[in-house]
């Protein structure tokens, strides 16, 4: 597994700006998947993105643990709307 440092990573973000991620991967010699993901972690994190060895987190004073517990709110407020929806669209074919 390749460890890029976080000057190699944010110039191949600004790279696959300029000319597309498929050809910058290509010419950087770096996996497709691999420098979506990094430019995915700068759309998220900005600035606090790839820092160190690439661990993802945004500046602040929040702990990894208050990371994923946010992310954990977020997917479960989704799953929420997608029940409301569905049981508006029964509540609807029920009074037919």
């Amino acid at each position: 597994m390749n460890q890029y440092d976080k000057t190699f990573k944010e110039e191949a973000v600004r790279l696959s700006d300029e000319m597309g991620p498929k050809k910058a991967a290509d010419q950087l010699g770096v996996p497709y998947h691999t420098l979506q993901g990094w430019r995915k972690q700068r759309a998220l994190h900005g600035d606090g993105a790839h820092i160190g060895s690439g661990r993802a987190y945004a500046s602040t004073d929040k702990t990894p643990r208050e990371i994923e517990l946010e992310r954990e709110i977020s997917e479960l407020r989704r799953a929420n709307d997608i029940l409301k929806d569905a049981l508006g669209f029964f509540a609807k074919d029920r009074k037919r």
